[in-house]
């Protein structure tokens, strides 16, 4: 087990010796950190290496200059200038919150960016504000659209953070896929099949393989199958798609430039790196913030009433699972593959880094 503070002091470690400036290389490890300790380990430490490689391939810009280029009072468009994209997408968010808190409500949708990490960081940075927070992002193409088998979209996450009163507050964080990328890696990494219904072969048949997007297959969209519902989560996944880089100018869909080195940016372009969308909501623009942290606490109290069906756990809030495995790891630690770790001391060997983990 490591905790919190030995993590986050490797990953600093990791990313300024690459060439980061200091808060640059200290937003990368609060938000890969804090992954691991959401519990979303898929886009936590596993993914330094990823990053190490493309910023090794000369895909990163250590040195950004991330910018306004078109704004409104309440809207924004932002250049990541090739950056990582927690460097990028932090600022966006901040960007978002400032024209809240000017007009009531601020709307950043930002081009030329990276992975990002964990959707649900920039929501809940709203709610130190008194503010909702909303963040997605597109991603590189892994997704086949309902009844396809070509990979045309990413698994496109949206989070949303709501502040309550008396109880922690509401954070929804998911993909608008069944299972994300991370997720199917590290079912890889331990040896176990999934269950039908998350992925397709490369014919569009339905596989239980988790390295079967490596042999051309695809993640299926929220539902599973046209049975399911998986229109449903097409349609989720494009809004994200179009707002993220349709509206940015980013790269949409299947041009989405791959966020893993070994695999080299789609020969046609649409726009500029990747995209994300952010928003910013300020409760007293909408209603006294006092009435409102009211009536969330009232709802949430409704819904853990919900009476459980026979044999499952009591009804869950959004954001519990999360909030628990965050005081977990806090308590306990947390506790990395040895996968993981095999790629992290790879990486500390290459950057010439201490590694102790």
């Amino acid at each position: 087990m490591h905790s919190i503070e030995h993590l986050k002091d490797f990953t600093y470690g990791i990313f300024k010796k690459m060439g980061c400036a200091h808060q640059d290389a200290t937003t990368m490890a609060d938000i890969l950190v804090a992954a691991e300790e959401r519990g979303i380990s898929s886009h936590g430490m596993i993914r330094i290496k990823d990053y190490y490689q493309m910023w090794e391939k000369g895909r990163i810009n250590i040195h950004p200059n991330v910018r306004v280029t078109r704004e409104t009072p309440g809207t924004a468009v932002v250049d990541g200038d090739g950056a990582f994209g927690m460097v990028a997408a932090r600022r966006s968010m901040e960007i978002a919150m400032e024209k809240a808190g000017q007009v009531g409500t601020g709307w950043v949708s930002t081009q030329n960016s990276s992975h990002f990490g964990i959707a649900g960081y920039y929501s809940m940075m709203a709610l130190e504000k008194d503010m909702i927070g909303v963040a997605m992002t597109n991603a590189n193409a892994l997704v086949a659209p309902t009844h396809s088998k070509s990979r045309m979209l990413g698994t496109n996450p949206i989070a949303v953070a709501i502040p309550a009163g008396q109880h922690p507050p509401f954070v929804a964080d998911f993909a608008t896929t069944p299972i994300a990328r991370g997720k199917l890696k590290i079912k890889g990494q331990k040896g176990e099949d999934i269950e039908e219904g998350f992925v397709q072969d490369a014919e569009g048949r339905p596989s239980r393989d988790p390295d079967v997007i490596k042999q051309g297959g695809a993640i299926l969209p929220l539902g599973g199958d046209p049975l399911h519902a998986s229109h449903k989560g097409y349609c989720l996944n494009s809004v994200v798609d179009i707002f993220s880089a349709v509206f940015s100018g980013a790269n949409f869909g299947p041009f989405v430039p791959p966020q893993v080195a070994y695999l080299d940016p789609p020969d046609q372009q649409t726009g500029r790196g990747l995209g994300h969308f952010f928003g910013a909501m300020r409760i007293d623009a909408f209603q006294d913030k006092e009435t409102f942290r009211q009536r969330m606490d009232q709802w949430i109290d409704t819904f853990r009433q919900a009476e459980s069906a026979e044999g499952q756990p009591q009804v869950k809030i959004p954001g519990d699972p999360e909030r628990e495995m965050e005081q977990r790891a806090r308590k306990e630690g947390i506790e990395l593959l040895e996968a993981v770790r095999q790629d992290l001391r790879e990486v500390a060997q290459q950057l010439d880094v201490d590694y102790n983990l």
